[in-house]
């Protein structure tokens, strides 16, 4: 009788410990799963600032070329990095290391890589004052130029122009 006695026991003692059990387990996925959101948003923002190293010409967490490599592993790559707990700017430097300054979508604003930022907004303002300034220097002309100012007309054209025209005022 000892033994069904302690077999009874121990379902009763099972039952309550593995609703503890799973409560646990349900528990540690409910806490685990917003980090696991917030790392993939984090990868998500990370990987928008990097390019694919194939050479594919695209962002890091949006590239579909068929069977590339280098997608997979530089994900991965980000992913272990994350969770490492790497602040951005250490992610983002050790990926330039390994891949070169291409892999970054944009381009930090130092030195040549200045240009970039400051040329666009640049050369369409010169371009307008330099036109700006053409248009002035075509109006000012025309306007103190004479129409008929050293051109020399034939006399016997005019004179024909005036009897064809009906003039009489020769």
């Amino acid at each position: 009788m000892t033994s069904a006695t302690n077999s009874m026991l121990n379902r009763r003692e099972f039952v309550p410990t593995a609703l503890r059990g799973a409560a646990a387990v349900l528990a540690a996925a409910l806490f685990a799963a917003p980090s696991r959101s917030q790392q993939s948003d984090r990868v998500k923002a990370l990987g928008a600032k990097l390019f694919c190293a194939c050479s594919c010409g695209q962002i890091l967490t949006a590239c579909n070329h068929v069977g590339c490599t280098y997608s997979t592993k530089m994900l991965q790559e980000l992913n272990d990095r994350i969770a490492r707990g790497d602040s951005d700017d250490v992610i983002l430097q050790s990926f330039v290391q390994e891949y070169g300054q291409t892999v970054l979508a944009e381009p930090p604003a130092k030195g040549f890589n200045v240009l970039v930022w400051v040329l666009p907004v640049v050369l369409p303002i010169v371009a307008l004052v330099f036109g700006w300034g053409m248009v002035q220097r075509w109006r000012e002309r025309a306007s103190l130029t004479p129409a008929s100012a050293g051109v020399a007309v034939n006399p016997e054209l005019l004179a024909r122009v005036h009897r064809d025209a009906g003039d009489s005022d020769e």
